[in-house]
């Protein structure tokens, strides 16, 4: 047995013998969920773990995030194991908060569970002394992206600069001295086949606010004098619907509008019809593409209603690329686990994370491992199997730490000699910061 496997083994019995609190995280967590950067009970749920294992700590980071770090004995590069805090609005679920209706129809109360079992056990163990480099447990905030307003307001405040968790820490700097990230995604047998996986990529995405702004009138007695904006939201729909075969088939593009205002009187002319949509696709530019096109189509519906639209565009995220290297390292590491042939090598996901962020700038990886049951963002969203999703992502993220970083880091320092990252920081912060555009076509003249 080498002393990699031992220590790996040290690691998996410690989160044996934290079993109980794990769950615990998990469950207590699953019942107090919290919208983005709003998650302040679950952030002191984190903060409190941390003082329990003796790790010093960052908080209020991004507005809610935490940091901690564990020092190798030796120089080193540094990984952070993530977990995000927050939740998503899901009012019908059973375990959804009645105010805010947030719920964790999507397993981040898990991924906090299994970082802070990862964290007791890398300390309880005292494996760091045999490390080289460090571990950061970083509890992010705001993954989901969702009441966007609301984030467009604490950008407007000037409190953020982005949308996102991960966006807002990398522009604050907090990943500046992070050389790679690795967390693990909750998933059920009824979405993935087998146990575990991992896609090599996923879409990225920008949003869209949009407002047709026409002319009120009476229905019945004045039609004519009337500027029907819903008819221009109807007609921006299928001159948006019309683009479609306008996208190559390799760029997985997705755009899925929706009428949030329809208008206030079924007698009145609509005068105001509000809008939103994400436009996604593959690739960076494949995004700016599309979103283009749905301008255009937006403005071409304003123009032949003969009224106003204004386009509010904003940053979602951008596509993920998880690390080759780092996909085999999971894949041993999680197969010891959950058994190798549970493993499943999955497609392109159409999905988006703002962990597609940061892998634009250093290697970073987002694999899948089961325990729930369900589907994600739905009503039947839950973490069925304890073992599998509680215990098994505690097992993987500490077990993956002391691969990264024993024997010198050597798989560390092999993966950071291949990786070539997409962009800078600097292009990075630019290329999202572009995104942020209002306009205001008017298609009366």
């Amino acid at each position: 047995m080498t002393e990699s496997t031992a220590w790996k083994s040290a690691v998996c019995k410690a989160i044996d013998g934290r079993r109980d609190d794990i769950i615990n995280i998990g469950e207590s967590i699953m019942d107090a969920p919290e919208l983005g950067f709003k998650e302040t009970q679950t952030a002191e749920r984190v903060k409190q773990t941390f003082d329990q294992v003796g790790l010093t700590f960052e908080d209020g980071l991004a507005i809610t995030g935490v940091k901690a770090v564990l020092r190798g004995a030796k120089e080193g590069p540094t990984i952070a194991l993530m977990g995000e805090l927050d939740a998503l609005q899901v009012p019908d679920h059973p375990r959804a908060d009645p105010t805010s209706s947030a719920a964790h129809a999507c397993g981040h109360n898990a991924q906090i569970a299994g970082l802070m079992g990862a964290a007791m056990a890398l300390t309880d163990t005292g494996i760091a002394e045999h490390l080289a480099g460090n571990i950061v447990f970083f509890a992010v905030p705001a993954e989901e992206y969702v009441e966007i307003n609301y984030r467009i307001g604490l950008v407007k405040e000037g409190k953020n600069s982005f949308l996102t968790g991960k966006q807002e820490l990398i522009k604050l700097g907090h990943f500046d001295e992070i050389d790679m990230a690795v967390m693990i995604h909750s998933t059920s047998p009824e979405v993935s086949e087998g146990s575990m996986g991992i896609a090599p990529s996923s879409n990225g995405f920008l949003a869209k606010n949009i407002r047709f702004l026409g002319k009120a009138s009476h229905a019945g007695i004045f039609p004519e004098r009337g500027v029907n904006a819903l008819y221009a939201a109807q007609l921006a729909l299928s001159a948006i619907n019309a683009q479609r075969e306008t996208f190559r088939d390799q760029d997985c593009v997705r755009i899925h509008p929706i009428i949030t205002k329809g208008g206030d009187l079924v007698n009145i002319i609509p005068a105001e019809v509000c809008m939103e949509t994400y436009v996604r696709a593959k690739t960076p530019d494949a995004i700016l593409d599309a979103s283009h096109k749905v301008d255009r189509a937006l403005r071409g519906a304003a123009m032949a209603l003969g009224c106003k639209v204004e386009i509010e565009t904003v940053p979602g995220n951008l596509p993920l690329r998880n690390d080759p290297e780092l996909a085999e390292i999971f894949r041993d590491t999680a197969g010891a686990v959950l058994g190798e042939e549970n493993y499943r090598d999955y497609p392109h996901s159409g999905g988006s994370t703002d962990a597609g962020d940061l892998s634009q700038i250093m290697p970073v990886l987002h694999p899948m491992m089961t325990g729930a049951a369900g589907a994600h963002h739905q009503i039947d969203w839950c973490i069925a199997d304890h073992e599998s999703g509680y215990i098994a992502p505690a097992k993987t993220l500490a077990m993956m730490a002391v691969d990264l970083l024993s024997n010198d880091a050597a798989k560390a320092r092999g993966i950071l000699s291949k990786n070539s990252p997409a962009m800078s920081k600097a292009e990075y912060l630019e290329r999202q910061t572009s995104i942020f555009q209002t306009e205001l076509y008017d298609g009366t003249k």
